[in-house]
């Protein structure tokens, strides 16, 4: 009798599994909330069985139901306790199901991962609102996977306790190490107007990220419009100062002829490059193009691409033309900056 009660107690369990029952696991905090330190997260994969990440390693979240899209947007409103949704091949999903879902996600509040391909991703990015975060992942390596989940489980609940560290975490933090470095060059940069006009720049603290990405929100430009007749040499400058750029750029792809790509990779400093040419040769920029241009894996471009819009050095613009299109631009404060760079090279 008691091995028929356990027996039924197991397959009860194992119903629940399979069904993966939203009421009865996460007894934690609302979405939305702070969870407490040692719960794992849990997020809903959108997707077949095949396409599943092995996220065994990563003890901080936890795997609440698989569903198809079709499913997927209807478990997400009614799910109480659900912080990360993961979309695996997003590019397939129909139009009227991706906006449903983005709106339950919005609604809840969750982070969401992206699954898409590279013909895709302008598409993508800009189907899914401004208002979610969301990493987009592109042709994703294992690692690559495993830095989204813990990414996104850290970023949303702010967790400041120390964590296990692996090659993933170091990424991350080089990332952010890397980021904030060139944030406080160009703050630098920037701040030798103040400094030229017998102003001394304000300090920028080691580290601080943040306000140098608040100095680099540059103010208005302060002169005043220029005469008609300037206007054909200014563009002639410009011109000359793009296939400079352009030119520079040939020459850090020529090296990975000679010596490994990686031994160089700088994607930060390609796709500021990139973006500054472009503004001055007057071209729009792509999300799909600024990868290509960053020399590194798709992944690893978006999720630099993320980090410095964060910071304040790149901004996203809606293709006026094609509401499924947006692309990516530098911030004022960083076009000034660059421009000062150059000018200090040419001099």
């Amino acid at each position: 009798m008691i091995d028929q009660q356990l027996s039924a107690r197991t397959g009860h369990a194992d119903t629940v599994w399979r069904g993966m029952d939203p009421a009865n696991a996460w007894a934690t905090t609302p979405a939305g909330g702070q969870r407490r330190d040692g719960v794992a997260s849990p997020w809903l994969f959108v997707g077949s069985a095949e396409a599943l990440p092995d996220t065994a390693s990563l003890a901080e979240v936890r795997l609440a139901n698989m569903l198809p899209p079709a499913r997927a947007e209807r478990y997400i409103r009614h799910s109480p306790f659900l912080d990360i949704v993961w979309l695996a091949a997003a590019d397939t999903v129909e139009p009227a199901c991706l906006e449903a879902i983005c709106q339950a996600v919005i609604m809840h509040r969750c982070q969401l991962i992206c699954e898409t391909s590279l013909p895709a991703l302008d598409r993508m990015a800009a189907a899914i609102p401004a208002s979610i975060e969301v990493q987009f992942l592109v042709d994703a390596d294992p690692t690559d996977k495993l830095m989204a989940l813990a990414a996104a489980r850290r970023t949303r609940h702010h967790i400041v306790h120390d964590v296990a560290r692996d090659d993933a975490m170091e990424r991350i933090d080089r990332l952010q190490d890397e980021v904030a470095r060139i944030g406080r060059m160009l703050a630098d940069l920037a701040g030798q107007r103040g400094g030229l006009a017998g102003t001394p720049a304000a300090p920028v603290v080691p580290g601080d990220a943040g306000e140098a990405a608040d100095r680099l929100r540059s103010p208005a430009r302060d002169f005043a419009a220029m005469p008609r007749s300037f206007v054909p040499e200014e563009r002639m400058l410009d011109r000359q100062r793009a296939k400079a750029v352009r030119r520079m750029l040939r020459q850090r792809r020529m090296r990975e002829q000679y010596f490994p790509a990686d031994l160089f990779a700088d994607p930060a400093w390609d796709m500021l490059l990139d973006l500054y040419a472009a503004r001055l040769e007057r071209q729009p920029v792509s999300v799909s193009s600024l990868c290509i241009a960053a020399a590194v894996p798709a992944t690893t471009a978006l999720r630099w691409i993320k980090t410095m819009t964060d910071a304040g050095l790149f901004v996203r613009d809606a293709d006026p033309h094609d509401g499924r299109r947006i692309f990516i631009a530098l911030a004022e404060g960083a076009h000034d900056a660059m421009a000062r760079y150059f000018e200090a090279l040419d001099e």
